[in-house]
């Protein structure tokens, strides 16, 4: 399976942010990678509202202030990536 990537919705995106919409894409997809390897590694058997929480909190926290200031991902698919963890299988 293949790892999380962060796809940004281009509807409304002017020429310059539709410029810069790849490399953000690319910052947000290596923040949550992170994330989850880091949560992955300590997890220690908490509920999934913890761990998606936690996923959320964790890719901010990767991220420039700015751009963790306007990052407001579909929570389900968060969710579903902590399910994953939780459950101890590959996130995809």
């Amino acid at each position: 399976m293949s790892e999380p990537h962060v796809t940004l919705d281009p509807r409304g995106l002017d020429p310059v942010q539709q410029k810069l919409r790849g490399p953000l894409e690319d910052q947000l997809t290596s923040a949550l990678q992170a994330a989850i390897d880091r949560i992955r590694g300590g997890y220690a058997g908490e509920p999934v509202e913890q761990v998606c929480q936690r996923l959320l909190e964790e890719t901010r926290s990767g991220l420039h202030p700015d751009i963790a200031a306007g990052f407001n991902p579909d929570m389900d698919e968060f969710c579903r990536v902590a399910v994953a963890i939780v459950r101890g299988g590959e996130v995809s």
